[in-house]
């Protein structure tokens, strides 16, 4: 299943008169999202601070909306379909786990129920999104994993020690991203990563131009974020497979080079689609809440 049209331009004259004309009801909601745009902007020219306020926003109406959730259903099949992609290429418990806007753990407290306490790290630039993280923590019951939350203003990842993660995972982060907040992580992010381990990050694919829509959505072609990946010493590859599920992102795979392109577990790498865990993994680590709904596209303004 393709994740989108890759081809069309969001931010062309032509494409918003059609999908207006088309979407007549989410005329109003599209420009109340503009207004905010275009004040935010004003009072916070940088994106972080932008951005942060951004999810300031969203996170007082709705935590799970803020994270691209219409629905706690939804919120409990996008964070289900993250985690079980992630078991089925080798995530074990005895990993360590970065989540770079890891958000109110959407996906997260997957993670954390399943690695071993203290192994996860979440990082997030919204301090208000990581009190719902908190939140979340308490509901799930999983004080005693001692998982880390850690409010940034930056990607350069400094305070983090060397070699140290063997998973390094971003969902729907870059995709509201500048070039230049995605190169600063890539910059950073092999030296926190372990020998054999993995970088996973999931962007807004286009085959055309790239642009963005306002300046939260951001839409790259696969060869430029590669190429970007290259010229910081790192090797990364098109996740096909993560195609393949009904998801309206793109997903790629950066290591420290192709010796280490398999990530930890090297008896089912990347390429593998079901791992031999799998399947008590998806099954007893979240049970039938997956079920629940089959995840559609995600067409999120946030993590």
């Amino acid at each position: 299943m393709p994740a989108k049209n890759v081809t069309v331009n969001r931010a062309a004259l032509g494409h918003r008169v059609l999908y207006a004309l088309r979407h007549p009801e989410r005329v109003p909601r599209h420009l109340v999202r503009a207004a905010r745009d275009a004040w935010l902007r004003h009072r916070w020219p940088d994106h972080i601070s932008y951005y942060r306020a951004v999810m300031r926003s969203d996170t007082r109406a709705d935590p799970k909306a803020a994270v691209g959730s219409a629905s706690h259903d939804r919120w409990l099949a996008l964070g289900a379909m993250q985690f079980d992609y992630l078991l089925a290429h080798g995530l074990r418990p005895e990993h360590r786990m970065l989540e770079i806007g890891c958000g109110n753990l959407r996906a997260g407290w997957r993670f954390i129920r399943h690695l071993e306490p203290g192994h996860y790290y979440g990082i997030d630039i919204s301090p208000d999104i990581l009190a719902a993280a908190q939140d979340t923590m308490v509901r799930m019951e999983l004080q005693k994993k001692l998982p880390t939350l850690t409010p940034v203003s930056d990607l350069t990842l400094r305070f983090l020690p060397d070699a140290h993660f063997d998973v390094v995972h971003a969902h729907s982060v870059f995709s509201h991203s500048p070039l230049p907040v995605i190169e600063e992580c890539l910059a950073h992010v092999g030296r926190v990563l372990a020998p054999g381990g993995w970088f996973d990050f999931t962007f807004d694919r286009t085959e055309g131009k790239e642009h963005q829509v306002l300046r939260e959505d951001f839409y790259y072609r696969t060869e430029t974020l590669v190429g970007l990946a290259e010229k910081h010493g790192l090797a990364a590859r098109f996740m096909a497979d993560w195609e393949e599920l009904p998801h309206g992102q793109s997903k790629i795979r950066v290591t420290h080079g192709p010796d280490t392109a398999h990530g930890p577990d090297t008896a089912h790498g990347p390429d593998t689609a079901h791992g031999p865990d799998t399947a008590h993994g998806a099954d007893a680590a979240h049970g039938a809440d997956a079920a629940r709904e089959r995840p559609q596209p995600d067409r999120s303004a946030s993590r």
